[in-house]
């Protein structure tokens, strides 16, 4: 199973936020940051005419207050113990990675963590990231809560479930960790 990690495992999106209305020094609404950083951040930072050059420290803030404030969304420990096979893909670097994971003792469920800047890749939607875990691992299944999740998974006919977002293209949605065994394991299982 490949997984995103922002949003699809841990709820961050308080943490993005925040970090990037201190990043624009201007008073944002913190719902429309919210609509315009869950299409991308690229966008976002478009949208609000700051600099790519600012990313890095955009991505210290966030760091800073993920560590903080975010958390795993409930029951996920619960999904990621019926998968024999976890892989994360993220734009997050890999050590602020690890420090959740391993805050939260769910390190022990991932078989591996790339991190896509840090190992090379181009930022997602491009595939090539996936198409290396699907190469190593044969992946059934991604799981994201943004189209750009999906669209890498799709382009290699790799099966996609959306968290929390129905408005996205996919093969199942769910919308909470307590549901993900009958609403997408099982029914994933099934349709083999």
């Amino acid at each position: 199973m490949l997984w995103d990690f922002d949003g699809t495992l841990f709820n961050t999106y308080p943490a993005l936020v925040k970090a990037f209305i201190q990043l624009s020094q201007q008073p944002l609404n913190s719902r429309e940051v919210l609509a315009w950083l869950k299409k991308d951040s690229k966008t976002a930072f478009k949208h609000y005419g700051i600099p790519e050059e600012r990313r890095a420290n955009y991505q210290e803030l966030y760091n800073q207050y993920s560590l903080l404030s975010s958390e795993p969304f409930p029951f996920v420990k619960n999904a990621l113990s019926e998968v024999d096979q976890n892989i994360i893909v993220t734009h997050r670097d890999r050590e602020s990675t690890l420090l959740l994971l391993e805050k939260f003792r769910l390190k022990e469920y991932f078989t591996e963590i790339v991190s896509v800047e840090e190992d090379g890749y181009t930022r997602k939607p491009d595939s090539s990231s996936y198409e290396y875990v699907h190469n190593k691992y044969k992946i059934h299944m991604a799981i994201g809560d943004r189209e750009l999740d999906l669209i890498p998974a799709r382009s290699l006919k790799i099966k996609t479930a959306a968290f929390q977002n129905s408005t996205i293209l996919a093969d199942y949605y769910f919308e909470n960790y307590l549901d993900f065994k009958t609403a997408i394991l099982n029914t994933f299982y099934q349709s083999k």
